[in-house]
């Protein structure tokens, strides 16, 4: 049977220990161009080790999934780090596990603004892109390189987000 999971409010405190939540913080603000562009400078690293890793950015475009969903899966990139940036502003969530000797331990589930991106850091645990709702794109910065940067695991026993909505605290 599966067990259920709650959604909780992505906030940089909470999600610290899986990566960095990318959203326009005042403390980081620079401006630039004469004055007419702010710039809020440093917010995420990307990660890429391994023979001929670079950096590559990319556009994801996710369907949304039904609910209640079947968290039977988890993934992690051992040699770079992933971001994902909403460009349509539209919520989503962002799913995470600690590892575990090896493993994904019990998910936790984040809902995140429209204009909240987050940068997985480098072998965390996470699910596949998760959008709600509508179809949405995503700017998303990731490692190219040699080797096979995915590692996925299946849970033998699946945990359920029944709705995202009903569940926001």
């Amino acid at each position: 049977m599966a067990e259920t999971l709650v959604v909780e409010p992505l906030t940089k405190a909470a999600f610290a220990p899986f990566g960095t939540v990318i959203e326009a913080d005042p403390a980081t603000m620079r401006l630039i161009n004469d004055g007419t562009t702010e710039r809020y400078h440093g917010l995420a690293v990307a990660e890429a080790v391994g023979d001929g890793a670079r950096v590559i950015i990319n556009i994801f475009r996710g369907s949304p999934r039904a609910f209640p969903y079947t968290v039977g899966m988890m993934e992690r990139h051992p040699f770079g780090s992933q971001s994902f940036s909403p460009i349509d502003d539209r919520p989503w969530l962002v799913v995470v596990s600690e590892d575990e000797a090896g493993r994904p331990g019990r998910p936790r589930v984040f809902s995140a603004s429209g204009r909240q991106g987050i940068n997985y850091r480098r072998d965390v645990w996470h699910h596949p892109l998760m959008t709600i709702g509508e179809t949405s794109d995503f700017l998303v910065v990731d490692r190219q390189g040699e080797g096979s940067n995915v590692v996925e695991h299946f849970f033998d026993t699946p945990y359920v987000i029944v709705d995202p909505e009903l569940e926001r605290p």
